[in-house]
């Protein structure tokens, strides 16, 4: 892993730190026309180009009756499950359904002389998710994002995904998706987004991808609302050399093994600590199941800062703002102030991040690429939306009539005044 010291020259890691937040984001203009041509015709054709690009890119013949998994196959496939597994996932469905009770919001309303005020809650009606599929199977994000829609209320919770397996349909089941499509890329987003002759369509699509999928998502926000643009995943590390460095580049070959633009990072005090560290995450790889990929996101992305003390750690976090933030530090809740920006904060030697993209609760779909600024973890207001409620008696009107008038008045908006004015005539 590259190491960069920034205790003599804190701030000249500018130029390596857009490096790494800009990983992924080169791909954008090489496959945006892909990814518009695709929602073009899905647009105009429907049904006809999801079958066509679904059997180009991912081998799959397909018919308008055979786009949808019929709902027996969930069930079947839950029947069918290891127990072992099946216990694992109703666990993990357990774990995730109460902490997202926990985010529901009410409508309220407030009252004063002659006005009422309140603010309506209320689920979406139809929403997607997209769960990847093809090269690996992710039961784990069928449940975050599925339960966090059923827990507020979503009455239809389509799920698209290419070639879903007997754990993706059983999670399915388990999380009570009403729907499955198996189509996935561009072509399934365009077609959640629009509607098709056999597709629904949907008020939002949340969920990871590729990058046929990112670009999709960011194209249709408008048409249909989503939840975020996913990049490569990452993690960051901040260490005081406490924690046995074999746990800690564990933790760091943990994302790297998604896919080669993954980011594995770290922070520490300690010079011979980072100099372990990196020596752990290459004696791993000798032996890694998933060398090729890890390797590579550790070969351009895997980095190391050193800096002054904990406290100047968390302000290169801060600026990284990562999708996932371990503190392995003797007392990580003395730091937990000064962090301001991660998609997810895990506290601790025993808190590795792959328990929370499992068991814990919490969502692990996640802001990436520094977006932890502005973006929150997938949750259940994600899935609800709010209107304003507002009713004025005679006595309330008078209260506020003046002062609408003055400022309608201000900015020149002439029918603005007079629809109050004749009330108050």
């Amino acid at each position: 892993m590259r190491i960069e010291d920034l205790r003599h020259s804190a701030w000249r890691f500018n130029e390596r730190l857009r490096f790494l937040k800009e990983r992924g984001q080169f791909l954008a203009e090489e496959y945006e026309p892909a990814v518009k041509e695709i929602i073009q015709r899905v647009q105009k054709e429907g049904d006809s180009a999801i079958i066509e690009y679904t059997k180009r890119f991912d081998g799959i013949e397909l018919t308008p009756d055979t786009m949808e998994v019929p709902y027996e196959a969930l069930e079947e496939a839950y029947d069918e499950l290891e127990e072992d597994v099946k216990s694992a996932l109703e666990i993990a469905h357990e774990r995730i359904r109460r902490f997202h009770e926990k985010q529901l919001e009410r409508s309220f309303f407030v009252e004063e002389e002659g006005i009422i005020l309140g603010n309506k809650v209320l689920p979406l009606e139809r929403v997607g998710i997209y769960v990847p599929g093809g090269k690996a199977a992710y039961p784990s994000t069928v449940l975050m994002n599925a339960v966090p829609a059923v827990v507020a209320g979503v009455e239809e919770v389509i799920m698209v995904s290419p070639k879903p397996n007997k754990y993706t349909l059983a999670a399915a089941f388990i999380a009570g998706v009403s729907k499955v499509y198996q189509i996935g890329g561009a072509q399934a987003i365009a077609g959640l987004a629009f509607g098709t002759q056999s597709l629904p369509k949907v008020d939002k699509i949340v969920g990871p991808g590729n990058i046929y999928v990112a670009l999709a998502k960011k194209l249709l926000y408008g048409v249909v609302d989503i939840d975020m643009i996913a990049g490569p995943s990452e993690i960051l590390i901040i260490a005081d050399g406490s924690v046995d460095p074999k746990w800690t580049a564990s933790d760091l070959l943990s994302q790297a093994e998604h896919d080669e633009l993954a980011g594995a990072f770290m922070i520490t005090t300690d010079e011979e600590y980072a100099k372990e560290v990196a020596h752990w995450v290459d004696k791993l790889l000798e032996d890694f199941p998933r060398k090729e990929i890890a390797q590579k996101s550790i070969e351009r992305f895997g980095t190391i800062f050193l800096v002054e003390d904990l406290y100047q750690a968390c302000e290169v976090a801060n600026h990284i703002a990562p999708e996932h933030l371990e503190v392995l530090t003797e007392d990580p809740f003395s730091l937990l102030p000064y962090i301001k920006h991660a998609g997810a904060i895990f506290l601790g030697k025993y808190a590795t991040e792959p328990l929370g993209d499992y068991v814990l609760g919490p969502n692990h779909t996640l802001p990436t690429g520094g977006t932890a600024r502005f973006f929150s973890p997938l949750g259940v207001y994600h899935f609800l939306k709010r209107s304003s409620v507002i009713y004025l008696s005679r006595e309330g009107f008078e209260k506020v009539a003046e002062p609408a008038e003055n400022i309608a008045k201000a900015e020149g908006l002439y029918a603005h005044f007079y629809a109050v004015r004749v009330r108050r005539e």
